[in-house]
């Protein structure tokens, strides 16, 4: 018998291909937004809540922290469905955007970034590991590149509106705004194609009614011993989530201060802050638009090493480009540029290390990559309030030179036969 989700009816059969991509690539851009909202304005939003920057950071981290769960919600959205869950995330994240912009004491802000960081970080790999099913590996990378265009999207369009947003209305009129942005996506994909991919039967009650769950939680402690345990490639998929966790610390460790910087050293504005975001939005999207084109027939292993390497370069190169204001953000759009190529690339190289585990693997290798800029949230404001640049850039450069090392000793780009 089948279930709910490989029940195909004419009406997603009519769905095309571009408009699928057009409405995730829209959620996508609210919940990079919302994700990217506090670093070109982190000392406002600091200063609204009534905290310092170095305790922001420090809530940030919180926030990603709770991207651990992600695997948890990977594995259910392989059982019951992937818009379910996608729609669950979405729910969980516009939680925590209202407890955040609602926010008047510590705790409401806490339980704001610890709904965020649980929903929409395990939002991301869903949707990625809910393309991958309908992509064949071939024009996977294409496929993310788009998809990633929301991303660069998020600094041309998301955070410039919201830098002149919080000049108007102030600093929680964007988390209002993008709260009522992503509960009407939420709607919108419960109408999205289910994909084909076998699920277990719906839920069924037992003898007495109650429902009987997928998950037998007598039995969580096993579940949770067995989750990490992966069928093959295991070398190369353990190599690949790890060389792209120390990449992640180290370009989030500039990331999550860089307005702060600018702010500092530059005296820039709320609106002068989210001119910069769409500047670095147009590089963000440079990267990705090129990897769309070139990564599939460059090969994914191939355009990581590239994306790194010129990453590298730049870190290495930061404290001498703080010379002055164009330079330093000339330096920022270079950064994200190189950094965006090898993202998109580094997606698709691990979309296809197994395909029986798809969604178990996305999700680990997304969760446990946050864990990197979980890190980088406590170490690139203090770094830079104590060391100014200096404490920027040549600690990016050593994470980025360990991720290459790993990348070339213990990954190997496998094509699934998707």
């Amino acid at each position: 018998m089948k279930t709910a989700e490989q029940v195909v009816p004419a009406r997603y059969r009519l769905a095309s291909f571009p408009l699928l991509m057009t409405v995730s690539v829209l959620t996508r851009l609210l919940v990079n937004t919302a994700n990217q909202l506090f670093n070109p304005f982190l000392t406002i939003i600091a200063a609204g809540l009534g905290v310092d920057v170095i305790t922001l950071g420090q809530l940030l981290g919180v926030r990603s922290l709770m991207a651990v769960f992600a695997p948890l919600f990977g594995s259910l959205a392989d059982r019951w469905g992937y818009r379910l869950i996608m729609r669950l995330e979405l729910l969980i994240g516009i939680g925590g955007l209202l407890l955040v912009g609602s926010s008047t004491h510590l705790w409401m802000t806490v339980a704001g970034m610890v709904l965020l960081g649980m929903g929409f970080y395990a939002f991301v790999p869903t949707l990625r590991a809910y393309l991958a099913e309908q992509l064949p590996y071939a024009r996977r990378a294409r496929g993310f590149g788009i998809l990633e265009y929301s991303w660069a999207l998020s600094g041309i369009v998301g955070l410039y509106v919201m830098g002149q947003l919080i000049a108007v209305a102030g600093w929680r009129a964007p988390f209002y705004g993008l709260a009522a942005g992503l509960a009407g996506a939420c709607f919108i994909f419960a109408e999205l194609p289910p994909t084909s991919r076998p699920h277990p039967a719906p839920i069924q009650p037992d003898a007495v009614g109650r429902a009987k769950w997928a998950i037998d939680w007598s039995q969580l402690a096993e579940q949770m011993r067995t989750f990490f345990t992966l069928e093959a490639n295991r070398a190369s998929i353990w190599g690949a989530i790890l060389a792209g966790t120390v990449a992640n610390f180290g370009l989030l460790h500039i990331a999550v201060i860089y307005g702060g910087w600018l702010a500092t050293e530059y005296n820039l504005t709320a609106a002068q802050l989210g001119t910069v975001a769409l500047v670095i939005g147009c590089a963000d999207l440079c990267g990705s638009g090129l990897a769309s084109i070139v990564a599939d027939r460059l090969g994914k292993r191939r355009g990581v090493l590239w994306g790194w390497t010129g990453a590298l370069l730049v870190t290495v190169l930061l404290p001498w480009l703080d010379y002055n204001l164009i330079w330093a953000v000339g330096s920022l759009v270079l950064l994200r540029a190189f950094s965006e190529f090898a993202i998109i690339c580094h997606i698709a190289l691990v979309s296809g290390q197994s395909a029986t585990q798809r969604g178990k693997v996305m999700t680990l290798a997304f969760a446990i990559g946050v864990v990197g800029g979980t890190l980088a949230s406590f170490t690139g404001p203090p770094a830079y309030t104590t060391y100014g640049v200096w404490g920027l850039g040549p600690v990016a450069a050593v994470a980025l030179a360990i991720a290459l090392g790993i990348m070339l000793q213990s990954v190997q780009e496998i094509t699934d036969d998707r």
